[in-house]
Order: C-alpha cells, then sequence, then structure tokens
C-alpha cells in the first residue's frame, strides 16, 4: 500500500489535481493558494489546510479519564498511535512537508490524548501491519477507518467515534447510480483487498448471480493512484472505498463523483469506526470516556467539520458495539 508522500489525494493523471499537488509540494506560500477556491476544500466547502501548522483544536486534561489509562503507558507518557500509511485524504494524509500527518483522524487522536494527558505519536504502516503491531504491543491503539466486526471483536477491543459510511467513486456526469446489489451487477468494480468494502462487494456479487444477474468484475488495488489511474482511462467503472476519501477526492478533481453510499456494516448493521486496542490490554474504557468527552464538550463536532465529514459523526462512543457480521464458510 506505500505511495509516493506527495501523492497527496492520489489521482496524478487527472488535471487538476496535478495543479493541486505541484502546489503542495511548492513553497510555503502553497497554503494560501490551497485556502482558495481553486485549491483544497472540504466537500461542506471548508478550506483545506495543508501546511503543518495544522492549529488543531484542543481540549483540557480530565484527571478522572486519565487515571483509567494503564499504568505502563501513563509511566511512558505518550500514547502510540498505528494508521494504515498516510495517503487517504482527509483521514490521514501528509501535509505540504511530506512528513507531518495531518487529518480527521490524526485530529481525534490528538483530542483523545489531549484528554488522557499523553503526548500522541503517530505510526504510518502498511494496513495488515496495523493489526500486527497492536497484537505485539507494539503500538497502544489503532485509528486508522478500523471498522467494527464480529471477527476482529474476537482479538481486539473497540471504542467506537465514527460512522463507518462506503462510497462509489465513478466519473462525472453518468446516470449510473448505486443503491444496492442489482445496481453493480455487470459491472468492473475496484477495491482494496482485506477490507470491508471488499466483503460487501463479494456478498453483493454472490446475491446477484444466485438471482441470475451479470456477476460483477472485481479489480484489485492496494494503492490509491492504481485505482484512480484506472477509473480515469475507463479500465473500472468505479472504485468502492470509504466515502470521505471519496468525497473529499471528487472535490479536488472535480472529474468524479460518489454515486452511492452504504453502510460499511452492510444491511443488517449500521457500520462503526473504533479505536482498536489488542483485548483485554485495559485501554479502551479510557479511550471511550476520552471520545465521549470530545463528543460532549464539542471539539469532536469541529474537527469532522473541519474535514466536512459531519454527517458521520457519532452521539456517544460504544465500547464493542454489534460489528459486521462474519462471513459464513
Amino acid at each position: 500500500m506505500s505511495l509516493p508522500r506527495r501523492a497527496l489525494l492520489a489521482a496524478a493523471p487527472l488535471a487538476a489535481l496535478l495543479a493541486l499537488t505541484t502546489a503542495c509540494g511548492s513553497s510555503p506560500d502553497a497554503a494560501a493558494d490551497l485556502a482558495a477556491p481553486k485549491g483544497a476544500a472540504a466537500p461542506n466547502g471548508a478550506s483545506v489546510n495543508l501546511t503543518p501548522e495544522q492549529n488543531r483544536v484542543t481540549t483540557p486534561k480530565v484527571d478522572a479519564i486519565a487515571a483509567l489509562v494503564p499504568e505502563e503507558i501513563r509511566k511512558k507518557g505518550t500514547l502510540t498511535v498505528v494508521e494504515a500509511l498516510v495517503t487517504v485524504p482527509p483521514l490521514a494524509f501528509y501535509a505540504n512537508d511530506d512528513k507531518t500527518v495531518i487529518g480527521v483522524e490524526p485530529d481525534i487522536a490528538s483530542l483523545v490524548g489531549n484528554v488522557l494527558g499523553l503526548k500522541v505519536e503517530f505510526n504510518p504502516v502498511s494496513w495488515e501491519n496495523i493489526f500486527v503491531g497492536l497484537d505485539s504491543g507494539k503500538y497502544d491503539v489503532g485509528l486508522s477507518n478500523i471498522t467494527v466486526t464480529e471477527a476482529r471483536k474476537e482479538k481486539y477491543d473497540f471504542a467506537t467515534y465514527r460512522l463507518d459510511i462506503l462510497g462509489f467513486e465513478a466519473k462525472k456526469g453518468g446516470s449510473w447510480k448505486v443503491t444496492g446489489p442489482k445496481d453493480v451487477a455487470g459491472h468492473t468494480i475496484a477495491v482494496t483487498s482485506g477490507t470491508n468494502q471488499e466483503k460487501l462487494l463479494v456478498s453483493w456479487n454472490e446475491e446477484n448471480v444466485k438471482a441470475g444477474l451479470k456477476p460483477v468484475d472485481i479489480k484489485y488495488y492496494q494503492n490509491s493512484t492504481d485505482y484512480y489511474l484506472a477509473l480515469s482511462s475507463g479500465r473500472i467503472d468505479a472504485y468502492l472505498g470509504p466515502n470521505p476519501t471519496a468525497a473529499f477526492h471528487a472535490v479536488q478533481t472535480g472529474e468524479t463523483e460518489v454515486i452511492g453510499t452504504y453502510s460499511g456494516g452492510g444491511a443488517d448493521v449500521l457500520g462503526k469506526i473504533a479505536a482498536t486496542t489488542k483485548k483485554d490490554n485495559g485501554l479502551v474504557k479510557a479511550l471511550n470516556q476520552a471520545l465521549d468527552e470530545i463528543i460532549k464538550n464539542g471539539t469532536y463536532g469541529q474537527a469532522l467539520k473541519r474535514w466536512g465529514l459531519e454527517n458521520e459523526g457519532v452521539k456517544a462512543s460504544e465500547i464493542n458495539p454489534p460489528g459486521l457480521p462474519k462471513v459464513a464458510p
């Protein structure tokens, strides 16, 4: 899943995005250009700060919640946060210095660290290594658009903080819309391997085939540059991924659009994104209460609004709620 850090918006072949990424790699003055209408904007129209100086909203430490953190973590004074390689704006990506991690996930992680009185250390790794690192205890918590699933709950504890909404992104201007399984029959759709969107698409395809509809031609891409190249050249009809990324990318390029959204949990479960820790390591309660604190005091809402993700907010954090069902053998 590795990408050059300058591939901030993951679509080099698209003209509008080329202009944007060029600005990102130029000078400190690029931030002014990117804040203008022709620069980066969130789906809600808000200007996006792509500089290392994020001026993130902060919140005070809450001693009663900080006391819930396991002693080992409190002693080191650092919360080690792991996330997928940061090339997926607005979730997590590099600022225009090519090294500072920015996005809604880092913003929320930083607020949690504030409440717990801990310095947050970001560790970008490949998707599979998120879980390897959590298993080994190398990292304390994963904040990387991780969906709660019943299978994952066997090994991990979850404290939810955002709804899991998937988006189908296609070239702009077509009449095709996706509202359910029958709408993808006969189309060529890309996903990233090992994700919940892959599980959803495979499930829909099986349902369609049983109903006598044309199968989906599923293509697999690990790098965002690859699937956007395929989309722009017509080799795929759509890409299914996290809706925040699809919506953000569509705004930047003006050449694609989200043609349908769906819960990451499928038809029966409301998909939820959660802070993820190794099961029974003692951290989940502190994370849960810290998330509830920032939800109540409004700083969580400010972070979501900054990136145009107000529609994915939750009213409270839950510990280990019902997750995406296991796939039948």
